[in-house]
């Protein structure tokens, strides 16, 4: 038996009755952004959604968003609102003073939380203060040390970002904001996982790190996940399915499955060995939950998703992040509720697809570790040409047999072997 099989498995779902709690990642400059990252997701939305000039939420859409997200949170003690684009820090401070001022408006008792992902290079004192005395969680975008994290986050003229997104970790650092780093892994960086983690705990002073994983296949721009046409997936092992080669369905900067599984392996020991209890990793923290028999927290390894969408500047709102496509537009908060369409059968149906799963995946010794990752990763096709297969799928089983025994004996209670 290899690693990563098992014997065949027949996986029951439970269909968890519909809490009424979700989270929403609002863009409130589209796509707008001061950085030309060569991987971004997000980017080729302006010319997708045809957004024109520098996109920016209008001030009706933005308190009926904040009311109807509360609102529309019945039973939740806690409200979180993330920020993101593009870059949200383009509106400046004041917008989001305006946010806090309108949050607290229509808080009602609950208790309201705020992050924003940012690249880090327009932090300032002024910034800082704020973000500190509103208590914000910043996620910092930066991809290890400056050799590697400028080789594709440059700006708009070519330079790259690495001293100054270090410039604004520092500035965090001082004022006392809370903070993580996300890491875009690469097919170049990694090949360092030791270097990056190490610079990222050191250098950057991360005690909590989300590595996130680049997987766009050629033509993602205009392609929505899932709508891949089959003939054109390329099979699980074969040149096609890995990046750098001519026949490659993926592009150039996107990570190779193996070296996923290595980066995470190489990191996790030395997580291991030293840090356990001290910075927060969130694949590993997420392993230890699943090892523990509990689902993962991270949306991507759960049994279900459906819960994390996207609401563009304009009101649209869209099933998740990865998925903002005209396909999978659900409607406008200003002609229906937020909470109408996040729990409409449209969105069940695109939570529960994340089910479908490959015969081979259903065998799979770890199928309750990551239930077959991402949809938006599933465009290979098995050994025997059943499509729909995760383009990661060798490097997570790689990464799960190389942690499963410690991590589960770290759900149980005990200490790092030494």
């Amino acid at each position: 038996m290899t690693a990563g099989e098992g014997p065949p498995t027949d996986v029951e779902f439970r269909r968890e009755p519909a809490q009424v709690r979700f989270h929403v990642m609002c863009k409130p400059v589209g796509a707008a952004c001061n950085l030309a990252c060569a991987y971004c997701y997000y980017l080729s939305k302006k010319e997708l959604l045809g957004q024109e000039g520098a996109p920016r939420i209008s001030d009706r859409v933005l308190e009926e968003y904040v009311r109807q997200y509360i609102q529309g949170q019945t039973n939740a003690p806690e409200v979180v609102f993330s920020w993101q684009g593009g870059e949200p820090t383009l509106l400046g401070v004041d917008f989001f003073r305006n946010v806090v001022a309108l949050q607290k408006r229509y808080a009602g008792g609950v208790r309201v939380e705020n992050d924003l992902q940012t690249n880090g290079t327009l932090l300032d004192d002024e910034w800082c203060r704020f973000l500190r005395e509103n208590n914000f969680l910043v996620g910092l975008s930066v991809d290890g040390p400056g050799h590697l994290h400028d080789i594709y986050r440059k700006d708009k003229a070519g330079r790259g970002s690495h001293g100054r997104v270090c410039e604004g970790a520092e500035k965090l650092r001082r004022f006392g904001v809370r903070f993580n780093t996300l890491t875009a892994v690469n097919r170049v960086n990694a090949r360092e996982p030791l270097l990056v983690y190490r610079f990222l705990r050191d250098r950057i002073g991360a005690t909590q790190m989300q590595f996130i994983p680049i997987v766009e296949p050629k033509g993602f721009e205009a392609t929505a996940p899932q709508l891949w046409p089959v003939e054109a997936m390329p099979t699980l092992g074969s040149p096609a399915a890995r990046p750098g080669g001519a026949d490659a369905a993926v592009t150039d900067w996107s990570v190779d499955a193996d070296d996923w599984g290595t980066f995470l392996c190489a990191i996790f020991d030395e997580w291991y060995k030293r840090d356990v209890g001290r910075v927060w990793v969130y694949l590993f923290e997420s392993a230890v939950y699943t090892a523990g028999g509990d689902y993962a927290p991270l949306c991507a390894l759960a049994p279900v998703c459906g819960k994390c969408l996207a609401l563009e500047h304009d009101g649209d709102l869209y099933a998740c992040d990865h998925y903002v496509y005209p396909a999978y537009r659900l409607g406008n908060i200003l002609e229906k509720p937020l909470a109408a369409q996040v729990f409409s059968p449209r969105q069940r149906d695109f939570a529960y697809g994340k089910q479908q799963l490959t015969a081979t995946c259903r065998k799979c010794r770890y199928l309750t570790w990551c239930y077959g990752e991402c949809c938006k990763n599933r465009f290979l096709r098995t050994s025997d040409g059943e499509p729909g297969h995760n383009y990661l799928c060798a490097g997570y089983k790689k990464f799960f047999a190389h942690v499963e025994s410690r991590v589960r004996e770290l759900a149980a209670g005990a200490p790092p072997r030494q």
